[in-house]
């Protein structure tokens, strides 16, 4: 029998539906037909390679989908709660992480924090944090170097950690006052605990009420500035003041642009600076007063109370000046 021409072996190649007129002549044709070509099946292990090349093993069509169950390697790699957000707290402030935490809905990540008898500290988490967004509260507060060396070593473990965002929560950001050379020969402190931060592995820090804002541009990563003006002005307002009578008062020169915007949420209050001269660290002595005061209910607002010698030396210079009533309101009450 003659062989088929190259347009029916193409139509045949192709399938029934490429050629009706193909489809037609196959119907009712014997398996024995030459048309229909009898292939030999071949065990694919005894393949030779060709042009050096290994043998084409296929695969049985099962495994495509087949289910294939991997086997699960330690504990704590996802929690009940199935969320990717762990929360963990230095030793500086326990009850403020745990507040957050509460808050929050979650609970604390477990965290073993020791100190060697040297003093050197050691730091383990003690659950997996690979993949997951971490938040560290530490705040530098006293003693600021050994809870600032905490902060550090407790980002390191979370980066070799593997965690995917490390964000280091700081209240109180220590050495903020160190943020300019106002003599020579002085060091920026604010810069080298920034740049510390970030050669740790943080991937941004989030801290409140800085001692001033530029000391932000001393980061390399993003940072939230959080201001605590929304709890004290609901403070002030429990108190039933009247608008007319208040005057917020800048207990120094550089925080006259955070009275300013205190001000402004209180109706656009008077504002009033205290002329402050210090002639040493830690040492305040008051000088004169810039603003009218007499008969009214006076704000004291600052960042910090270190020694409180600004704030009570304002106080009774506000006092003197005729000033009804004077509050002093802070973020930070360090009261070294």
């Amino acid at each position: 029998m003659p062989l088929p021409s190259s347009s029916s072996a193409a139509a045949i190649a192709a399938g029934p539906a490429a050629s009706p007129l193909a489809a037609r002549s196959l119907r009712g044709r014997p398996r024995s037909s030459p048309f229909f070509v009898k292939c030999q099946r071949v065990d694919p292990l005894k393949l030779r390679a060709v042009n050096g090349a290994p043998p084409c093993i296929p695969v049985p069509d099962s495994s495509l989908w087949t289910p294939i169950t991997m086997p699960v390697f330690g504990d704590n790699k996802v929690r009940k709660d199935g969320t990717r957000l762990r929360i963990f707290s230095g030793t500086a402030n326990p009850s403020l992480s745990q507040e957050i935490a509460s808050y929050m809905g979650l609970e604390l990540g477990k965290i073993n924090i020791k100190r060697f008898a040297d003093g050197e500290i050691y730091v383990q988490l003690q659950e997996s944090v690979r993949g997951c967004d971490v938040f560290l509260v530490q705040p530098s507060c006293p003693p600021a170097n050994e809870n600032l060396m905490e902060l550090l070593i407790m980002i390191d473990a979370c980066r070799r950690a593997s965690a995917k965002n490390i964000t280091a929560v700081i209240p109180y950001f220590g050495y903020a006052r160190s943020d300019r050379k106002s003599q020579g020969r002085e060091s920026i402190a604010a810069k080298l605990v920034a740049n510390m931060i970030t050669e740790a592995g943080a991937n941004r820090v989030l801290v409140s009420d800085l001692h001033s804002s530029q000391a932000m541009g001393y980061f390399d990563i993003p940072v939230d500035h959080v201001y605590g003006q929304p709890v004290i002005l609901d403070y002030l307002a429990s108190k039933t003041i009247c608008s007319n009578d208040l005057v917020v008062v800048s207990p120094d020169v550089g925080g006259v642009a955070r009275a300013r915007a205190f001000a402004k949420k209180l109706s656009d209050a008077p504002l009033a600076i205290v002329d402050k001269r210090r002639h040493g660290h830690n040492v305040a002595e008051v000088m004169n007063l810039i603003g009218d005061v007499k008969g009214k209910v006076a704000v004291m607002m600052d960042d910090m109370i270190d020694t409180a010698g600004t704030i009570a030396k304002g106080a009774e210079l506000l006092h003197q000046e005729g000033a009804r009533e004077v509050y002093a309101c802070c973020t930070h009450a360090v009261f070294s």
